[in-house]
């Protein structure tokens, strides 16, 4: 609920970003970070959580894909040795 009360004292009150991130106890780049993420439109932000939702399972695929090469690698190279 805080994060909500800061965006709103900025946004709605006109209080400066700085006394309002001091008064919570928070940095004030984590209020601005806060207030330019909510003040997109909810569809933008449904879209943003979506793409870093995707590119989060990519990174976690190529992980496990490139783990994969690693062993094949091995693989051959033990195999290849052994034929050899």
């Amino acid at each position: 609920m805080r994060w909500a009360d800061a965006y709103k004292q900025v946004t709605e009150k006109g209080k400066p970003v700085a006394d309002v991130a001091q008064r919570l106890g928070m940095s004030v780049h984590s209020l601005y970070a806060w207030i330019k993420l909510y003040s997109k439109p909810q569809e933008q932000r449904q879209q943003d959580d979506d793409q870093q939702a995707e590119l989060r399972k990519l990174r976690a695929e190529l992980k496990r894909v490139t783990e994969e090469r690693d062993i094949l690698k091995k693989a051959a190279a033990y195999f290849a040795k052994e034929c050899g």
